[in-house]
């Protein structure tokens, strides 16, 4: 399986990480305002997002926090996350992702938890809570899911930060989400980051 990967050098603030990714996805996403990947398993491309997410995760303190990454795909914010010194679980729909992402986090010298979660049926992911803060990187992209994720948030975490570079349905969700969430937004290129805190 090797030959069908290939390394990603990933520059962060506190120092490089470095990817496995499947060599099929690595010449993705396009340089346009919204990436896309039409073909290729959407788990498996680094998005801008997600290396956005993780440069602002980089600079966090997060020494004991639990930390949640939803839709984590390659888990580049959740393996920045557990080197910061969160503890860690990366969760994706597809179990496809996940042995890649222990992979990778091992060869990064850090520990973390995986999980396959669908948004639909999160019983076992509320066992685990709550968390501290949850992370989500690109996760928007699709209207119907705004709700399954507005109803799972407040359950999971106090806290949520959502990396999204201008899909439709983000807008969306952040009008919606404000109306229990206090909402920071920071722009870091196309890629607009929502810090949400719970209120009340």
């Amino acid at each position: 399986m090797d030959e069908e990967l290939v390394s990603r050098r990933i520059v962060l603030p506190n120092g490089d990480l470095r990817l496995l990714q499947p060599e099929d996805a690595s010449a993705l996403p396009d340089a346009g305002a919204i990436e896309w990947a039409p073909i290729t398993p959407y788990w498996s491309v680094l998005w801008r997002s997600g290396a956005a997410l993780a440069r602002e995760v980089d600079v966090a303190d997060l020494r004991g926090r639990r930390v949640l990454e939803l839709g984590c795909g390659l888990a580049l914010p959740s393996i920045a996350a557990a080197r910061a010194g969160a503890v860690v679980l990366a969760t994706d729909g597809s179990p496809d992702a996940l042995p890649l992402v222990a992979r990778n986090a091992e060869a990064n010298g850090v520990h973390l938890d995986t999980a396959t979660v669908d948004w639909a049926e999160p019983a076992r992911l509320l066992k685990r809570a709550p968390f501290d803060l949850v992370l989500g990187a690109d996760v928007l992209y699709e209207r119907n899911s705004i709700g399954a994720l507005l109803s799972l948030l407040p359950r999971l975490a106090p806290e949520a930060w959502i990396a999204d570079p201008g899909r439709a349905a983000a807008d969306a969700f952040i009008d919606r989400a404000r109306r229990n969430w206090a909402v920071e937004e920071q722009v870091r290129g196309v890629v607009r980051i929502h810090r949400m805190k719970l209120e009340g």
